[in-house]
């Protein structure tokens, strides 16, 4: 497995002074972050997290442990660091790999993201309301997911093959999600924490978002966008001019790399 496979890079800006890793949400992959490429600014590389079990991992098992995706992911991200600033941000499952990741740079003494941008999750140490779904027979638990977060595509869900593809990635990160129990009293993070969320996504209300606040000791904002869950879709100007502003410190005072 090369580090390549995890991190996808749609366009290549070799120029770019500064870094944007995006994780994606439960049962997606890389490319959900390729229309982002034409509302960021030149000084930003967008670099696209792919993890095993779909599109060009389709071959390998998905990991269905967030501690595993952890140590699975880190080498690749360390060996793609060079020098330049970078942010993370994550939706929803993404927001809290991305949390992970940033806690789990900061403990090994590596460098860690100047930013970090989680959207449409509670922070990872509070627990559920809902009973977990991951073992669910799939009938049951696509007809879950749908009533709880939607997203499946009705064109998808008429065709039995597509979704024998999509399942088992899906499956895997929601296990990921519900089996994830961070330790009491972690040291919280050093990096500025911004958090993102759609004004009428039943999952995530303005508490879960506030709720992110102990998660670092730099500084934090919660921003509201109108929406649901998948806000992004339909915000997704704002959202990128929102990213460009909050991550235009990262290249502003970083040396060239050309």
């Amino acid at each position: 497995m090369s580090a390549n496979s995890w991190l996808q890079r749609f366009t290549p800006r070799t120029e770019a002074r500064a870094r944007l890793y995006c994780f994606h949400h439960a049962g997606v992959g890389a490319a959900v972050y390729r229309p982002w490429l034409a509302g960021l600014p030149a000084e930003l590389e967008l670099v696209a997290v792919q993890l095993p079990g779909r599109a060009n991992r389709l071959d390998e098992p998905p990991i269905d442990r967030m501690a595993a995706l952890v140590d699975a992911l880190l080498p690749a991200l360390r060996a793609d660091f060079d020098g330049k600033p970078f942010a993370f941000f994550g939706h929803s499952m993404g927001a809290v790999l991305a949390a992970e990741m940033a806690r789990a740079l900061q403990q090994h003494g590596a460098p860690g993201p100047q930013q970090l941008i989680v959207s449409g999750r509670r922070p990872p140490h509070w627990p559920s309301s809902d009973a977990p779904l991951h073992r669910l027979p799939d009938d049951a638990f696509v007809a879950e997911i749908q009533r709880r977060y939607g997203g499946i595509p009705a064109e998808l869900l008429q065709h039995a093959d597509v979704m024998a593809l999509l399942l088992p990635s899906l499956r895997a990160d929601i296990a990921a999600l519900e089996t994830h129990q961070p330790p009491a009293g972690r040291v919280p993070l050093d990096c500025a924490l911004s958090v993102f969320g759609g004004s009428d996504d039943p999952l995530t209300p303005r508490a879960h978002l506030d709720g992110w606040r102990g998660e670092t000791r730099g500084p934090f904002r919660v921003r509201v966008f109108p929406g649901d869950h998948f806000y992004l879709a339909g915000r997704r100007d704002a959202l990128l001019a929102d990213l460009s502003v909050t991550l235009a410190p990262l290249w502003a005072t970083s040396p060239s790399f050309a």
